[in-house]
């Protein structure tokens, strides 16, 4: 896989470019769309990611006494979803300060400040101390990053032994008859969709092909052992549009 290849480049949607420009090229793709996060994802999975992010959230187990730290978290939701359902102190993290601005926004309108701190990292490399963190989340930003080994492995070392990791990503579709209208959705009308609404269907284009380019389940499970995570499961969502993947620290 890219990630993994000792070249000086990688995937950026299905173009190959050098592996030091491709956290610029993604930090612009999402400094455009920060504004209309929430409509992309809506537009790419017709609404039904906010399903799949109540079934993540609950999945958590969240405790007042436990402390999340939510990778890629963007736009709020899993931190959001978090606090509601009882959980202890967050820390939303992301990359990209624009799509923490929009994190930021919607905390303070839903009164969740006090119990979030915010940060700008990169996930291959947090400033967090080893064995801190009760549970560690990345939901649709994994297939972004540059080295996905590398956040897997720091997901691993900032978590407390008995702590876990859980992913929510685009994977693999597992309904034959159905991978068709799937890919006419993802390369031809979201991209117009993506035009038609916010101004861009270049960035559209480049997701829909960041989730073809995005280690499958068994894949994606492997490599969460190789970074030392035990107890690895699968959960697929929409017969396999999206997939939680889970593992302990032990």
């Amino acid at each position: 896989m890219p990630d993994q290849s000792p070249t000086d480049e990688t995937d950026f949607g299905f173009r190959a470019v050098p592996r030091a420009e491709k956290k610029s090229m993604v930090r612009e793709v999402f400094a455009s769309v920060a504004p209309r996060y929430d409509l992309m994802n809506d537009l790419m999975s017709l609404g039904i990611h906010r399903v799949w992010k109540q079934i993540f959230t609950t999945m958590l187990d969240p405790r007042k006494g436990r402390k999340l730290l939510d990778l890629a978290g963007g736009t709020g939701d899993i931190s959001f979803g978090w606090l509601a359902k009882g959980g202890g102190p967050a820390i939303l993290s992301d990359i990209n300060p624009a799509m923490l601005e929009v994190g930021r926004t919607r905390a303070i309108e839903r009164g969740y400040v006090g119990d979030l701190t915010f940060l700008v990292a990169d996930a291959e490399a947090l400033p967090i101390p080893s064995g801190t963190m009760d549970v560690v989340t990345i939901a649709f930003g994994l297939r972004n990053c540059t080295d996905k080994q590398a956040v897997l492995v720091e997901a691993r070392r900032v978590l407390r032994p008995g702590g876990r990791f859980f992913c929510l990503e685009f994977s693999r579709l597992e309904i034959a008859a159905l991978i068709p209208l799937y890919e006419a959705w993802s390369f031809k009308v979201l991209p117009r969709l993506g035009q038609a609404f916010a101004g861009d269907a270049a960035s559209y284009q480049y997701l829909a092909e960041s989730i073809r380019m995005f280690p499958d389940q068994q894949v994606l499970a492997g490599m969460m052992r190789e970074a030392g995570f035990a107890r690895v499961t699968v959960r697929n969502l929409s017969g396999g549009i999206a997939a939680i993947h889970a593992g302990w620290k032990l």
